[in-house]
């Protein structure tokens, strides 16, 4: 890959992180840095945002950007976290004038998992692998013999007469006061509907809540078909922007 440190940025719907990655070895070479998600969180209020979290960093020869939609030849195609002025919008020509350097931008959960796929719970795995990502809503990314599906946005399924991640995001424990046992229950069951659709030999769990997955492990392990192991995302919420730096350095 030749080029680091690289800077990844990590944009949701409720934080934007960022931080330094060594792309060699997956791992960040410095703080990261967390501002609010800007709200309403239009294209020119995320870019400034990021700007101060790169400024803080020192800066970067390129950078990667995650935004939590559909991205297609760097322009976002759907904006379902993040404010409706996304679609349409040249995401990679508006950081790279605002930053100054070149960028490159993805879907973030797509990030997180070439991140977990290489350096992490998916590392040499062959076969079909899915990574959902569990925070303001859910994210998917699909694997087949280690390659990305891309922009597969799998938490915007039906489920039980609602869109998926308005059932079992992270975010909905906290809205509507589940358990964790009661949460654990909704995930097992989103999880068992992916199964059937793709049959994976290995879903990641990642965002925020991978460092609590004993919390709700349990639970899931009583849903989900045996064939298909189930485990919490090694580089947890630091594989989005892991994810970012790799695919600004250039491997995807």
């Amino acid at each position: 890959m030749g080029i680091h440190p690289v800077i990844g940025v990590d944009v949701g719907g409720s934080g934007v992180k960022a931080a330094l990655v060594d792309v060699e070895r997956g791992e960040l070479v410095s703080d990261r840095p967390r501002l609010e998600t800007p709200q309403p969180a239009t294209p020119d209020r995320v870019a400034h945002t990021v700007a101060q979290l790169v400024d803080g960093l020192g800066g970067s020869s390129v950078i990667g950007v995650t935004v939590p939609g559909v991205v297609s030849t760097g322009v976002v195609r759907t904006a379902a976290n993040i404010d409706s002025t996304w679609i349409g919008t040249d995401a990679c020509g508006l950081f790279s004038k605002q930053l100054g350097v070149p960028c490159t931008v993805i879907n973030d959960a797509d990030a997180a998992g070439l991140a977990e796929m290489r350096f992490g719970a998916g590392r040499g795995r062959d076969g079909v692998a899915i990574m959902v990502t569990l925070g303001t809503g859910i994210g998917s990314a699909v694997f087949v013999d280690g390659n990305l599906v891309p922009n597969t946005e799998l938490g915007h399924l039906e489920f039980k007469g609602q869109v998926a991640e308005h059932y079992a995001a992270a975010a909905v424990r906290k809205a509507q006061h589940l358990t964790w046992e009661q949460w654990g229950r909704r995930v097992g069951h989103y999880l068992t509907m992916l199964t059937t659709l793709f049959s994976p030999e290995l879903i990641v769990v990642g965002g925020g809540v991978s460092r609590k997955f004993d919390r709700f492990a349990d639970e899931i392990a009583a849903l989900v078909p045996t064939n298909t192991e189930v485990v919490p995302a090694a580089l947890q919420n630091r594989a989005g922007i892991v994810g970012a730096a790799l695919v600004a350095a250039g491997d995807r």
